[in-house]
């Protein structure tokens, strides 16, 4: 059952009201649920995935097609991935919506087909931050080098910069907060009353 949001200036939701928080689920009760509602002849293997607050990522691998030795893979695999995306599309939108009414996340396809990959109506969820002078400075400077075209373009590449030059930091610190939640989900068990 979903917690209700933390109030106004803490957390979600903060100024527009209590917002429901998803139900804290973990990447296994996720495969499970989709192993359970994915055709069993879609993917070659069972899917990945990947989630946080707001989004649920379903990869799957598709089956390469056979080709001859002269034919173009790329052209192939494209094309196979193309095919997945317009015949499963009914049933996605049905798996999509009730995983969404389950889990209170969107849900994004990817595929991939050999070399190829796809993503499916990935979310961009937008993120309220206040910045002083100088980090604004910072992402202005960028737009005026014509890397980014607005302020949030360029914090989004600021982001994605981080998370690649700082990917073994940022694994470590997942590692730790994987264990603190362990840890908490270890302790005498919260009373209401």
């Amino acid at each position: 059952m979903p917690a209700q949001g933390r109030g106004p200036g803490r957390g979600r939701g903060r100024g527009r009201g209590r917002q429901v928080e998803p139900p804290v689920t973990s990447e296994q009760e996720l495969r499970s649920w989709f192993a359970g509602n994915l055709p069993d002849d879609w993917y070659l293997e069972p899917v990945s995935i990947e989630f946080d607050r707001d989004e649920i990522v379903v990869t799957g691998q598709l089956a390469v097609p056979k080709i001859d030795q002269d034919d173009d893979a790329t052209v192939a695999n494209r094309a196979r991935i193309q095919a997945f995306r317009e015949n499963t599309r009914e049933e996605r939108i049905g798996i999509a919506a009730r995983a969404e009414a389950t889990f209170l996340r969107k849900v994004s396809w990817t595929v991939t087909c050999g070399d190829e990959d796809a993503a499916f109506t990935i979310a961009n969820v937008p993120v309220m931050t206040r910045l002083e002078m100088q980090d604004r400075q910072v992402l202005d400077t960028l737009i005026d080098a014509g890397i980014a075209r607005s302020r949030s373009e360029a914090l989004a590449w600021t982001v994605r910069l981080v998370g690649e030059n700082e990917a073994d930091w940022i694994g470590k610190l997942r590692d730790a907060m994987t264990e603190v939640e362990a840890v908490r989900n270890e302790g005498p068990a919260s009373r209401t009353e």
